[in-house]
Order: structure tokens, then C-alpha cells, then sequence
């Protein structure tokens, strides 16, 4: 397992957004466990936070663009690739302006920033989706898509066809996320000549400079339009190069267009919300097609976890059976809720308990259709996280576990006698002054029954 990640200590850089001309500030900061990417908009009142999630995609004109309540976040898919690129999980960015700075048009400025901050290690593991099948979107429009398949590791490559003669078909890979820094991370954006024309006329890009933007001229420039360009890039003269694009850029590779699109690949899929193990294979790669894509794996991998059942062979030696239990725990039958501990680790806990007609909660709860008291399934899933908590003392018949808060709690299925119910339990942050807070869920007949948000402590006996 693969533990969390996050930065160090804050850091800032300045520039401006591409199309809004703004200047912007924005500040890395370290984020908890399980906070993801996050963008603050510290420019506006309360500070909203918005979500580096696919389902707030608005429009993906010239960039990927997030909205949350009226909230926006402009072309953040060169950042979020550089979080990807440095293997980070929880990152909160905090910003003055709605759009993120282009800089040189790629990730590497953004990149050399996390490398300076330090990057750590967090108490948790990872959560990463592993890909089980080929899951695909195809864009009929424009002939794009993007596929996913099984694979060993993380890998992207990218096809793409521009139509024309400066510019035909270009690949790129990624071969694992440790080359991205090298081989991707100074990929820049580019744009072709028609299409910078109709920017210039609608007043976008007003933070283009030949700088972060290579121009692939894919017509011949008339006067004006050399005339036009000369006054947006503040230049005295402009000229095309041999190789067919604007002066004042060199190419860091012949494919650098493919690259580019790899690039923001990574960064629009960084939107998923979830790493994933898998090949990606994007023909003809766009932001739409991109987020499009995002928001199908986010679908689907949300529709998973909430249906995921673990599952565990009830037939092995447990970890700890009922005399360890009660050796551990004061509860006694029949308030003693479990029967045994079939595994453990510093972050998580499983528990088991065979639900009988013989439980005497059963003889008041609807005698004549008996079912389990959910309380008493929460019950269950505190007195299991209890064996957790005091697993970090050396002396646990000392002490007693009291419940401080329970959380969203949920009931998803009856239990009935018969039932054999999985207790697992895993913390929510690391246990600290004996306090425990906790993710648990309890599952019967391959079904998720129960869950709850639960926060405990022990105490010594007096």
C-alpha cells in the first residue's frame, strides 16, 4: 500500500491567466489526509472552495473550466497535471482571481514549486482504482476518445491528428508517472494561426505573449493580421520560422504538440478525483472529450465503492476470538456484540458476529418478524473500533471506550437472524490521545446493511 502524499510547507508563485489578462497569486498549501485537490478563492467573501471534480465542469472552450455555485476556477488542468506529475494526493490552492497563471504555458514552473516545498508522506494509504476492464468514451462529433484498460501500472499515451501539413500526427507516452518531470512536465500549450485570429478578435488571450504559447501558422498571414499580432504580443516584428512557427519559441521536441495534449490528459483526468491503475490510450485527445471521460470513471468508481462488499474467508484462524475479545473488552453478552477479530493493521480493524434467533434483543424487537436494532449494528461497529483503540495501549482491561460523536449514520438493509455479519472499520485521522475517529461499515449477505461516522475515546478506569 501506497500512503498518502502531500507538500511540506506553503509556497507562491505569480502570473497571469491566458485569456482574462489578470494577474493572479497562488499559494500550494499541505492539505490533510483525504482532502484531494481543492481551490480556494481567497479573493472572494468566506473563501469558497471549490473541488477539483469533473461534475463541476462548465464548458471546456480553450481550457477546462470548474464552476461551484457561481464560483469559478479558469485552465486549472496544467496545475492539477503537476500535482499528478509529483505522485501528490491533497493539495489545497488557494488563489486571488478565478483563472490560474499560464506562465510558460506547461506544468514545468509549477512543478519546480513542489519540488522546493518538499513533499511528505501521510498516515494514510492511498486509495487507488485498480481498472478490471476496458471502459471507453468516444466523442461521435469529432471522432475523439479515450479508453482505460487493466494494467500492472499507470500509463498514458496519445494520438493525435491535426489535419494539417505544419502540424499531421504526432504520439506521445508516458511509460510510468516518475518521467512526467522530464519528459512531459515542459510540454507547452500551442494554438494555430486561424484559431489565434479569432481569440485576438474576441478580446481572449489577453495574457498571450510569445512566450507561453506556441503558434503553429497554418496559413498564410496577411498584413493586417501580422499587424494585429505585432500589437497583441507588443512586438516590433514578428516572422515565421522554417519549421512553421511564430519567431521567439523553440520547439523542446518535435512531437511537443502530442506531449502537450498527454499532458493535459493527465490534468483533466486528475478530475476523476480517485488514482487509478490502468493504461490510458486518448486518440485525438481534447478538454472535452477529456472531462467527458473523467465524468464517466468518477460514475463509475463512486457506483463501486458504494457497492463494494469486502471479502474474507470465515473459515481461517481469526486474528482474535471471543476470549481475546473479552480479555480486551468490558462488555459481557449480551451487550458483547462480536465474536471475533479477523484482522488489523494501524489504520483499520474487521470484526464478526453470527446474528442468531437466540439474541435476547429479539425477544422485544418485533417478536414476530425479528430484525436487528440498528443501534445496536452501531453499537457493534464502536465496540469492534474499540478493540482498535485499545490494540495501542499495553494495558487495555484498564480502560473503557465512551463515545464522543457518531455521524452519518445510514441503514441500508435489514439483519436478520441467521445473518453473519463483517464489522470494518478504518480511521478517518490517526489516533491521538486515545481518541478515535472512524470510518465504519457493516456488511451481511454481500450487501453493505449499515454505516456510520463514529469518534470514541478511551479512558482509564477510575
Amino acid at each position: 500500500m501506497v500512503k498518502q502524499k502531500t507538500i511540506k510547507t506553503a509556497i507562491s508563485l505569480t502570473g497571469v491567466g491566458l485569456h482574462t489578462g489578470n494577474e493572479v497569486k497562488m499559494t500550494f498549501k499541505p492539505a490533510p489526509v483525504n482532502n484531494g485537490f481543492t481551490f480556494v478563492r481567497v479573493d472572494l467573501e468566506g473563501h469558497p472552495v471549490i473541488e477539483a471534480d469533473a461534475n463541476y465542469v462548465v464548458n471546456t472552450q480553450r481550457g477546462t473550466n470548474l464552476e461551484k455555485l457561481g464560483v469559478k476556477i479558469q485552465t486549472p488542468e496544467h496545475v492539477l497535471a503537476a500535482l499528478m506529475g509529483s505522485d501528490l494526493d491533497n493539495i489545497i490552492i488557494e488563489l486571488d482571481a478565478s483563472e490560474l497563471p499560464i506562465m510558460d504555458g506547461s506544468s514545468k514552473f509549477f512543478m519546480e514549486a513542489i519540488e522546493e516545498a518538499g513533499i511528505e508522506e501521510q498516515e494514510l494509504n492511498r486509495n487507488i482504482y485498480v481498472v478490471k476492464e476496458v471502459i471507453s468514451y468516444v466523442d461521435e462529433a469529432s471522432g475523439s476518445e479515450i479508453m482505460v484498460m487493466p494494467s500492472d501500472h499507470y500509463s498514458v499515451t496519445t494520438m493525435v491528428d491535426f489535419g494539417t501539413k505544419i502540424l499531421g500526427t504526432q504520439n506521445a507516452t508516458l511509460k510510468t508517472i516518475n518521467d512526467f518531470k522530464t519528459e512531459i512536465s515542459n510540454a507547452r500549450t500551442f494554438s494555430f494561426l486561424h484559431e489565434l485570429e479569432a481569440l485576438l478578435e474576441n478580446g481572449l488571450i489577453k495574457g498571450g505573449d510569445l512566450n507561453n504559447a506556441i503558434v503553429y501558422v497554418d496559413k498564410d498571414i496577411s498584413e493586417s493580421t501580422m499587424e494585429s499580432l505585432k500589437k497583441a504580443f507588443g512586438k516590433d516584428e514578428i516572422t515565421v520560422k522554417p519549421n512553421g512557427i511564430l519567431d521567439n519559441l523553440t520547439l523542446h521536441y518535435p512531437n511537443e504538440a502530442a506531449r502537450h495534449k498527454l499532458l493535459d490528459v493527465i490534468g483533466d483526468l486528475a478530475l476523476i478525483g480517485t488514482k487509478i491503475q490502468g493504461k490510458i490510450i486518448a486518440n485525438k485527445p481534447g478538454h472535452f472529450v477529456n472531462t467527458q471521460f473523467a465524468k464517466k470513471m468518477s460514475k463509475i468508481i463512486k457506483n463501486e465503492q458504494r457497492n463494494y462488499v469486502p471479502t474474507y474467508d470465515l473459515n481461517q484462524e481469526p486474528l482474535m476470538d471471543i476470549h481475546k475479545i473479552m480479555a480486551m473488552l468490558p462488555h459481557r453478552p449480551p451487550f458483547l456484540l462480536i465474536d471475533r477479530i479477523i484482522e488489523m493493521s494501524d489504520s483499520h480493524v474487521v470484526g464478526m458476529k453470527n446474528v442468531t434467533m437466540n439474541e435476547s434483543f429479539f425477544i422485544g424487537h418485533f417478536p414476530n418478524a425479528p430484525v436487528m436494532p440498528g443501534v445496536l449494528i452501531v453499537e457493534a461497529m464502536a465496540q469492534t473500533g474499540g478493540i482498535l483503540v485499545l490494540s495501542t495501549v499495553p494495558d487495555p482491561e484498564n480502560y473503557l471506550t465512551f463515545f464522543m460523536k457518531i455521524d452519518n449514520v445510514k441503514f441500508k438493509q435489514k439483519v436478520l437472524p441467521g445473518d453473519t455479519l463483517i464489522f470494518k472499520c478504518d480511521l478517518i485521522t490517526p489516533i491521538r490521545r486515545g481518541i478515535c475517529h472512524m470510518q465504519a461499515n457493516a456488511y451481511a449477505n454481500g450487501r453493505l446493511v449499515a454505516q456510520a461516522e463514529l469518534m470514541a475515546q478511551i479512558a482509564r478506569k477510575q
